[in-house]
């Protein structure tokens, strides 16, 4: 997660929130079944999402738009 904060520019908080909301697409991978955030796409939903909060969207505006597409 803290790769991912980085490569997007915001605080590995923001990352963190994103993903307990099920937002970031994930893989688990191991016998722990980590989750691993492929970069390429989960870079993608977070520029989407900074998108949407700057033209206003709540968070739940934002979650219903990622669900329903």
């Amino acid at each position: 997660m803290s790769e991912l904060a980085e490569l997007c520019g915001v605080r590995y908080s923001t990352i963190k929130f994103y993903a307990e909301l099920g937002l970031l697409p994930y893989e688990q991978q191991g016998k722990r079944l980590a989750k691993y955030y492929p970069a390429k796409e989960a870079s993608q939903r977070v520029k989407e999402i900074l998108r949407l909060k700057e033209k206003g969207k709540s968070i739940g505006e934002i979650i219903s738009h990622i669900i329903n597409k």
